[in-house]
């Protein structure tokens, strides 16, 4: 009897805190992009119904950015009183709130959603690496890796059957966003019965104290500005490629499968990028080899625009995939702790994510000043000397204190 209890009493051990927790993260990571990629595709279409402007299509990506900028910060010194897994359950319920108003169909309603998204996303975006470094100690890179997957995975997904989800629902752009709303549910009902059985852990995170001002570490700053740098790039191509070949000849529906294939091309590097990183002592050449990527696909599209198109953006996206997955790991490897891991990665979106929401509006602004994509293309070859810089540094073997 007793030991059918200790049986019973490890397997529900083993479910509540490492099974449960591995798949809501998982899960909270395919809400952390694939609500903001699957808005390229239909971009045109939601521009035409509501009337707007370059400009302000590009705003609906450029205000989740900015919420992540403004926010991340905050999200982190709050973490301190609310338990982790509390708080990543109340941002799943604001982004089922913030995904419904975005499908209700006036500009209002579009842009207000938007809003409440990007405040969800941020939460999870800053808790998920401080949770995974807490939660999973000994297996960080590998938990990250399948984080990272699952996160530019469904982010493929949604962009490449964004206009066939609106067709087959006959809702347009609104079934092609509302989608998610499902997503979510799930989500939280992962993360309901983990809140449940952990509440008495809130308590014990409560006690835990840095005096360290993470704004005064060089190295942060430079993580910060490596991960807005290549979120830049990835937000601006994800927000007007499909745009982009369309101006080029590329039928709509081929745009959106261009774009997931892009993002198909981060998945093996999303998942090898961490492991790899945390058995070097530092991470310089995969920094070389996220800048020669990026730069060589740009440029194949400024030279030859849609002739190697597919090449162009499997490069871009297994440079993107690598750059993604290293700004995740920088926060584990140059920290000693969750908290502290919490702290960086609550800065670096913040900063990072206050550059990256100046990408989607440039490059849009770019083509309108000189009606050719061709300004704003070499506007992300100017991005990627500077990522190429600071990332350098942000690579040597050092840890933040």
């Amino acid at each position: 009897m007793n030991t059918h209890n200790k049986n019973w009493k490890s397997k529900m051990k083993f479910c509540f805190e490492i099974l449960l927790p591995f798949i809501g993260i998982l899960f909270v990571a395919a809400t952390l992009r694939a609500p903001l990629s699957t808005l390229g595709p239909v971009l045109t279409e939601i521009s035409k119904s509501l009337n707007l402007s370059n400009s302000e299509a590009g705003l609906l990506t450029t205000i989740p950015l900015m919420a992540f900028a403004f926010l991340s910060i905050f999200v982190g010194q709050l973490s301190r009183k609310l338990s982790i897994e509390k708080f990543l359950l109340f941002s799943i319920v604001l982004l089922i709130v913030g995904l419904y108003i975005r499908v209700m169909g006036t500009v209002f309603t579009l842009f207000l959603g938007s809003a409440i998204l990007g405040i969800a996303i941020c939460i999870g975006n800053v808790l998920v690496p401080g949770y995974i470094k807490k939660t999973f100690p000994n297996k960080s890179g590998m938990v990250i890796g399948f984080y990272s997957v699952s996160m530019n995975l469904t982010a493929a997904l949604a962009s490449g059957f964004s206009i066939v989800i609106g067709k087959l629902s006959g809702l347009g752009w609104k079934g092609s966003l509302g989608i998610w709303i499902w997503v979510a549910v799930f989500s939280f009902l992962i993360w309901l019965p983990i809140v449940l059985k952990r509440r008495g852990t809130a308590e014990t995170q409560k006690t835990v104290k840095s005096n360290l001002n993470i704004f005064k570490s060089p190295l942060a700053w430079q993580i910060s500005i490596f991960m807005g740098l290549q979120s830049l790039m990835y937000y601006s191509l994800v927000t007007w490629l499909p745009k982009l070949l369309q101006d080029y000849g590329m039928p709509n529906e081929e745009s959106g499968w261009v774009l997931s294939f892009m993002q198909m091309a981060m998945l093996p590097l999303t998942f090898l990028g961490p492991i790899i990183a945390s058995k070097l002592s530092n991470q310089k050449s995969l920094v070389l080899i996220v800048a020669a990527g990026m730069f060589f696909s740009v440029l194949l599209i400024v030279f030859f625009q849609l002739q190697y198109i597919y090449a162009a953006v499997i490069l871009f996206g297994i440079s993107s995939g690598l750059s993604f997955s290293l700004s995740m790991m920088f926060f584990v490897l140059r920290t000693t702790d969750s908290h502290t891991a919490t702290k960086i990665s609550g800065m670096a979106q913040s900063v990072g994510y206050l550059l990256a929401a100046f990408g989607p509006p440039i490059f849009g602004k770019l083509y309108e000043y000189g009606n050719t994509w061709n300004l704003s293309l070499y506007f992300l070859l100017a991005v990627v000397v500077i990522m190429l810089v600071v990332g350098l540094k942000a690579a040597r073997d050092r840890l933040i204190n």
